[in-house]
């Protein structure tokens, strides 16, 4: 008879068989082999020795999508999106409104605006009307997360990491940008960045409300914040500086159509003209003879116009909206599949 031991938590094959009803389990499962080794390092085998399986457990992605959230990680989801929300938008609101105190260069978010005009500054009245509409919108989201449908919170529950990272990196940003780190204020953003295009690609088809307040609101205001605060860390004044203001500009025209052709996504198309408005009306304001302003309006237009004839029905003779008109829920089957024509 040849000499075998058992090892903790290993399975043989037969019985992983006849207990499971599967030929494999999940996560990485490793052939162990418990055979004596001879002088040569060789295993001893006879025909009848057992291959005996160990499964190693995969750790939970927590970006990953899922078809069901346990109890636990819900709640979990419930706390972490609620205290993140909420703390980056009173931090929002009081240092929208109030500097820091310490060093003289500490100031408020508009405050730093307005003690670095660059090329890239913004109409603060715009922006803000802007994140009134993000801040609705989220709460939607919110309810959506907390309610007591399971495919509502289920999908609300899926996009909620990412919405929790958003949040931490932009309390970060802020907190960086009224204190002028500009240089690690400017990482921030680039990492939100990555993390809201993951974000968006991995859930391309939320409901239209849940994707303007999570998905692509935060994406194009993130996008436009990265120059706002690159002028401010380079401190972007003088003329060369302004040249490449004036090229780096239609980045945005660059970055918003590939949505509206590829994805039929009016809603980022709208978002970034909006910022586009806040761009050009305070370049009006503080350099009236400049290409800037000028660029920055002619971007506002053409992306304009660009979402219009996507998000009006029969401008080409079909419904091109790339949302469901009902607010169901759309499955997860759904979301894997690109932003195309409901028709």
């Amino acid at each position: 008879m040849p000499w075998h031991a058992r090892v903790p938590g290993a399975i043989g094959a037969t019985e992983l068989k006849a207990q499971t009803g599967k030929d494999e389990l999940p996560g990485k499962v490793t052939p162990v082999s418990t055979a004596p080794i001879d002088n040569k390092g060789l295993l001893l085998l006879s025909p009848h020795q057992p291959v005996i399986y160990s499964q190693e457990s995969t750790p939970d992605n927590p970006f990953s999508k899922r078809e069901s959230h346990t109890s636990r990680s819900l709640l979990a989801y419930k706390i972490l999106t609620v205290a993140t929300w909420f703390l980056v938008h009173v931090v929002d609101i009081h240092f929208g409104f109030n500097a820091p105190a310490g060093d003289h260069t500490n100031q408020s978010i508009w405050g730093q605006n307005e003690a670095h005009r660059t090329p890239f500054s913004l109409n603060p009245y715009i922006v803000d009307i802007y994140w009134i509409i993000l801040l609705i919108a989220q709460i939607n989201y919110l309810y959506v997360l907390f309610s007591s449908d399971a495919a509502s919170h289920t999908l609300a529950a899926n996009i909620g990491s990412h919405f929790i990272v958003n949040n931490l990196l932009q309390f970060a940003f802020v907190m960086l940008w009224v204190h002028s780190h500009f240089w690690i204020a400017e990482i921030m953003l680039v990492l939100n960045f990555f993390n809201l295009i993951a974000l968006y690609f991995r859930h391309s088809t939320t409901p239209r409300l849940i994707h303007i307040g999570v998905v692509s609101g935060p994406l194009a205001w993130t996008f436009v914040a990265i120059f706002w605060c690159g002028a401010a860390m380079v401190n972007a004044h003088g003329i060369v500086a302004r040249i490449f203001a004036n090229i780096a500009i239609w980045g945005i025209l660059g970055f918003g159509l590939p949505f509206l052709v590829a994805f039929k996504d009016y809603t980022m198309g709208f978002e970034l003209s909006i910022l586009a408005a806040a761009l050009g009306v305070h370049q009006f304001s503080i350099h009236s003879i400049a290409f800037q302003w000028i660029f920055a309006f002619t971007i506002m237009a053409t992306l304009f116009v660009a979402t219009l004839a996507v998000a009006i029905p029969g401008v080409f003779g079909k419904e091109l909206s790339f949302r469901r008109e009902g607010g169901d829920v759309v499955s997860e089957d759904r979301e894997r599949q690109p932003l195309l024509d409901d028709a």
